[in-house]
């Protein structure tokens, strides 16, 4: 194996902590063209799609990206906005808030930057250009609450194989789950609570999470469980009772049976059921994307009306509030601790002149 080549050091530079957001990821535009190879790397991911890596390989080459590109494409394209991708919109604005947060609160040298696990920009350029800015600590920090395989710990295989490439590898941390973490249940129940200030209360409120195949439940993954104690505490703070909310699961992919209730099956019948109004929350997605904003603000409406509902409404998701941008600031901070020492400038000098006394280039 080969190892990449350093970045340039000067003695006496002060030691930087990197703090990476990852996402999921999005294509580079709305175009079966970008969407391809963004399918290709996503759904060629051995911690997603857990079939024969033989078998999965006809199907996915043979069929699956000669189809779905330009079906998926033209569903990116109800969502795309001037700014581009809304994912990566909200992503690349968090990671500037709390580089703001962060900075207000500790006078250490930080750097905040973000990734995506699928596409751009990627995880091993990002961790390459934090270590360009002498970052020799960082903080890796998967923005998805809930703990599963198929998306926290694929992120952290690309961020350590990364590292398996580096001569001089960084101290890591990093951040497994934050499902009951106080302050994002917190953010969350105060923005459900701004909008029903605004808008008005529904006679159900449904909770809407990422589905995963039932078989990685049967398995050890705790995806499933976080996300029943994710919306149990979710209730509590909002005081509800048990039949004002319900839980569900979306994006289905494949004939496979997933964690249920199916949230597409929950909506139907609660339109069957003639409900007045429903909203619908997505506690796992803390930046809005394709599956909120398609899926189910423009999906899940149209099955819950058509199936006989009256009032429909999706609730956004966290993306920039306030709240979250404040827990996530609290959440950063604890798993920093020991590593945000002020640089000291005499001590740094002193270090740099050492190195000279003894022959380090200048």
């Amino acid at each position: 194996m080969s190892y990449q080549i350093e970045p340039g050091f000067t003695h006496g530079t002060p030691v930087k902590t990197g703090v990476l957001l990852i996402n999921l990821g999005t294509p580079d535009a709305p175009t079966a063209k970008a969407v391809r190879p963004y399918l290709k790397e996503f759904l060629g991911d051995p911690r997603v799609v857990e079939i024969p890596k033989a078998i999965w390989w006809l199907i996915l080459n043979g069929i699956i990206l000669r189809v779905r590109p330009k079906k998926s494409a033209a569903k990116y394209a109800t969502i795309w906005t001037k700014e581009g991708s809304p994912l990566r919109i909200h992503t690349e604005k968090q990671a500037a808030l709390l580089q703001g947060y962060l900075g207000e609160r500790c006078k250490a040298p930080l750097v905040v930057d973000f990734a995506m696990r699928y596409g751009n920009p990627s995880i091993p350029s990002v961790l390459r250009k934090l270590k360009q800015q002498n970052c020799q600590r960082i903080l890796i920090i998967p923005m998805y609450p809930q703990y599963a395989a198929s998306s926290t710990a694929t992120a952290f295989d690309i961020v350590f194989d990364e590292l398996r490439h580096m001569r001089n590898t960084p101290a890591l941390r990093t951040i497994r789950d934050y499902h009951d973490y106080p302050g994002y249940i917190k953010a969350l129940a105060n923005n459900i609570n701004e909008y029903w200030m605004k808008n008005g209360r529904p006679d159900k409120l449904v909770m809407s999470f990422h589905g995963v195949p039932r078989y990685t439940l049967e398995k050890g993954d705790p995806y499933h469980c976080e996300c029943q104690k994710t919306a149990r505490l979710l209730a509590q703070q909002l005081g509800l009772k048990p039949e004002q909310y319900t839980l569900s699961f979306q994006s289905r992919f494949g004939k496979a049976e997933w964690i249920k209730p199916y949230t597409t099956a929950t909506l139907v019948e609660l339109g069957k059921q003639n409900t007045r109004r429903v909203d619908v929350v997505c506690p796992g997605f803390v930046a809005d994307c394709l599956e909120t904003l398609e899926e189910i603000a423009q999906e899940g409406k149209e099955d819950f009306l058509h199936a006989g509902g009256g009032e429909f409404h999706y609730i956004p998701c966290l993306n920039e509030n306030n709240d979250w941008m404040h827990a996530l600031t609290d959440l950063a901070l604890e798993n920093l601790h020991g590593w945000l020492s002020e640089p000291n400038a005499t001590e740094l000098e002193h270090s740099r002149l050492r190195a000279l006394a003894m022959g380090a280039a200048k």
